[in-house]
């Protein structure tokens, strides 16, 4: 591992995401851009939704990350009898001497973890959804009105099942835009698919990955991306393209200060991994799909072509359409 002094600078942090990129890379085949984004994410201090069908490798690559950073993983698979207490934790009574006044002790829950995989996110009952809520806007939990910080890392990378409606509840508005990216793995293409049924990476090369990072040098990472600096232009074309989510004619709600926020984290993050310590219009343009789609509500009204009322579908029409500065 690099030390925490060799990270505060852009060129150390890109070589530091690069090891964990081809680390992760070694589990999760054919899938570079995917496994760059997740990585992006977790830099950039966001929680990660991928959103795609099963068998692709969504519970492989959540796994890859959390065994390639040096903290604690907790895998929480959601059912539709999963209670909040069951994920948070809860305050459990303490065995005393007879006519002593009762003690009670926190019992945390499997939330309390460096990278948590909130598998199947869906399939919870909003009550149980909502429970993270808190956990990924503010890092902590309450239990019985007493608030309890969660670790420092910490991240949520959920998945779902798009296609599965049958016992499945849709995450609110309010927590998917909790996540930072929304992202599809896809189908892997023949030769990488090849090379999955000859040796499967999920049972041979999973167990044995090893952290590229402690917590002490993502935190460095971190913080490193905080200080990318975005120039005047670059901040007008971000605000001109979650404008245009705003004024378009197919989307009834637009992205918020909130997704705006997102989007700059994300583009200080890819940035930092391309070794600069300043934003360029592109770092925008190219996560702002994955960034902002999730965020945004289509109109439902009858006369739309049916590809329209995809929401990245529409917002890739607005970035082809909204003009980069040079």
């Amino acid at each position: 591992m690099q030390s925490t002094e060799q990270l505060v600078t852009s060129r150390g942090a890109a070589d530091a995401i690069a090891r964990w990129q081809v680390e992760v890379e070694r589990a999760v085949h054919g899938k570079a851009e995917v496994v760059r984004r997740a990585i992006l994410c977790l830099v950039a201090k966001g929680h990660v939704l991928l959103d795609d069908v099963p068998g692709v490798g969504k519970t492989t690559l959540a796994q890859a990350l959390a065994r390639t950073i040096d903290g604690a993983f907790r895998r929480v698979q959601f059912t539709s009898d999963l209670l909040p207490g069951d994920l948070l934790g809860m305050t459990m009574p303490e065995s005393t001497h007879p006519g002593a006044a009762p003690s009670f002790r926190f019992q945390p829950g499997p939330i309390f973890g460096n990278l948590v995989l909130a598998d199947e996110v869906n399939r919870a009952t909003p009550k149980t959804q909502s429970a993270l809520l808190e956990a990924m806007s503010d890092c902590t939990v309450s239990i019985d009105g007493v608030s309890h910080d969660l670790p420092d890392p910490f991240f949520v990378v959920a998945t779902q099942n798009p296609l599965e409606h049958h016992g499945t509840h849709p995450l609110p508005e309010s927590q998917l835009d909790r996540f930072l990216m929304r992202l599809t793995i896809g189908y892997p293409d023949r030769e990488h698919e090849a090379r999955v049924l000859s040796h499967d990476p999920s049972v041979h090369t999973l167990p044995t990955l090893s952290p590229t990072l402690g917590l002490d040098q993502l935190r460095a990472l971190q913080d490193t991306a905080e200080a990318v600096k975005l120039e005047e232009s670059v901040v007008g074309y971000l605000l001109d393209l979650v404008t245009a989510t705003r004024d378009h004619e197919a989307l009834a709600l637009g992205a918020s200060t909130r997704g705006a926020l997102a989007l700059r984290r994300a583009a200080q993050a890819s940035a930092l991994a391309d070794g600069r310590d300043y934003c360029i219009p592109e770092d925008v343009r190219d996560l702002a799909v994955d960034v902002l789609a999730h965020r945004v509500g289509v109109h439902t009204r009858a006369g739309l072509p049916s590809a329209a009322e995809e929401p990245r579908w529409i917002l890739n029409e607005i970035v082809d359409r909204v003009a980069v500065p040079f």
